[in-house]
């Protein structure tokens, strides 16, 4: 397929390009070859982005919840129409394999503008009996929200900020990552052949050096981020400056706690999900594996057994179902994680290395022995690098968990499911799970506590953070005033 784009931004209802901008190689992480060529969106870009978005977005607004939902769910059936052509885009986007992405990417990406689509028409206020006297309240739209994407789900990203803000009225300028531009493109593309006027959804390419003035723009009235806890940091202050409503959607260290009366094959299989899947780069993986101590050498053989298994090769080939990292700068980075680990002591139970192949390929690593205060046990990873750490008792096991200033996700496997809510009632995280991990359905809130985020994406929560209430009194008899 041709992953050359027509231009490097689609604004205002169409693809653009300033070829003054500072250029964009495109690597794909399978051969680390350039596969495509953009260019950074320039002052002038970016001013047509904000313009055209402010423009069409009272217009949007006044139309009925009914009409907007009707097309974001014809957007969502292009997109499952299309849904192998995106699949394999994402995979030249990302490197991760066609196995996850025909399955989980734009079907994900999908199914969030179907159900906010369903939702719009459904967006109504109150009415408030106050006596003779009454309130009602309106849900209104924010205005002009600026999406930022991550790199490591760059469709899914593009359409679960979408979906929401359109849905409530808004419009939306995106930046998606750098590393992975290309898919955010075809999102757009997909919208406007769906219906939605031109200028409601933007996407200008390019660096910090965009997000920046976009999340400055005094038009701008929202701005939702995916990414790591240093940039949301940043963001969001900048944002506090103007009082702008901010979705953060951050990093974790999260915790997966496996209890010795656990189905042994279920946590390693969870353990896999929450830790390899997408070559470890999820920002909800369980990659502090608390393994209950009399189980620990069963648990460990059993992985490592699971993990031979894995099929690293192209990630075209459905075949390969583990495939690279997303660049070679990342690469590097798990890189000196893995030697960090190997000095400060831990155990390193298999992987570790680098394949002798083109591309960015890491072996599965599980590092075993680990002790709280280690480095890979306290820092994001992002890698395909396991911790696995031993504990005694439950309530051990819950303080350690929790001490950490992340709070995205947190797990449990256990077969005593009064345990399993114990445990989880007592996780400082936003998204948890009982003897599963990393499930993301777009009917559940997702996002984190502490330094892992602000606000929640999908789920009906979604939407309080894409509007805003306003009350009305309505006073039916006689005004009393003092003079």
């Amino acid at each position: 397929m041709t992953t050359q784009p027509p231009a490097s931004h689609f604004v205002n209802g169409a693809y653009v390009e300033d070829t003054s901008g500072i250029p964009l190689p495109v690597i794909y992480p399978a051969t680390g070859k350039v596969i495509a060529n953009l260019f950074e969106a320039t002052p002038a870009i970016m001013e047509q982005a904000l313009s055209s978005a402010k423009d069409a977005q009272k217009e949007w607004a006044a139309r009925s919840g009914t009409e907007r939902g009707r097309v974001l769910r014809r957007a969502a059936d292009i997109i499952r129409e299309r849904n192998r052509e995106l699949s394999v885009l994402e995979t030249y986007d990302t490197g991760k394999p066609l196995s996850e992405t025909l399955y989980v990417d734009a079907t994900s990406g999908a199914d969030a503008l179907e159900y906010f689509g369903g939702l719009a028409g459904s967006l109504t206020g109150e009415h408030i009996p106050l006596g003779q006297d009454w309130v009602y309240t309106v849900r209104e739209a924010l205005g002009l929200c600026v999406g930022i994407g991550a790199w490591n789900y760059p469709t899914q990203i593009a359409c679960w900020k979408a979906a929401p803000a359109l849905a409530c009225g808004n419009a939306m300028v995106f930046k998606p990552s750098e590393t992975t531009p290309l898919c955010a493109l075809k999102v757009a593309e997909i919208l406007h052949e769906a219906g939605l006027p031109a200028g409601l959804y933007n996407v200008i390419q390019g660096t910090g050096a965009v997000g920046a003035p976009l999340v400055a723009d005094p038009r701008v009235n929202k701005v939702s981020l995916t990414g790591s806890v240093p940039t949301g940091r940043k963001i969001y202050a900048n944002a506090a400056k103007d009082m702008k409503h901010v979705t953060m959607e951050l990093g974790g260290k999260s915790p997966l706690l496996i209890f010795d009366d656990a189905d042994i094959e279920k946590a390693v299989g969870g353990a896999i999900l929450g830790n390899f899947y997408s070559s470890g780069q999820v920002c909800s993986n369980g990659t502090r594996v608390f393994v209950q101590e009399g189980i620990k050498d069963e648990f460990l053989k059993r992985l490592s057994e699971r993990l031979s298994l894995a099929t690293i090769g192209d990630p075209q080939d459905e075949a390969t179902n583990f495939g690279p990292m997303v660049s070679q700068a990342q690469m590097e980075i798990v890189q000196r994680y893995i030697q960090i680990g190997q000095e400060e002591g831990a155990t390193l139970v298999c992987g570790g290395k680098r394949l002798d192949r083109d591309g960015f390929y890491l072996e599965p690593t599980v590092f075993a022995d680990v002790t709280d205060n280690m480095t890979i046990a306290k820092e994001e990873i992002f890698g395909p690098v396991m911790s696995v750490l031993t504990f005694k008792t439950e309530g051990e096991a819950i303080a350690r968990a929790n001490a950490t200033e992340f709070g995205l996700s947190a797990g449990v496997f256990t077969r005593d499911l009064t345990r399993g809510h114990r445990v989880i009632g007592q996780m400082e995280a936003g998204s948890c799970f009982i003897n599963s991990y990393n499930d993301a359905p777009v009917e559940a809130p997702f996002g984190g506590m502490k330094a892992s985020g602000v606000g929640r994406e999908n789920s009906k929560e979604a939407i309080h953070h894409y509007s805003q209430v306003k009350s009305v009194y309505v006073r039916m008899g006689d005004v009393e005033a003092p003079f």
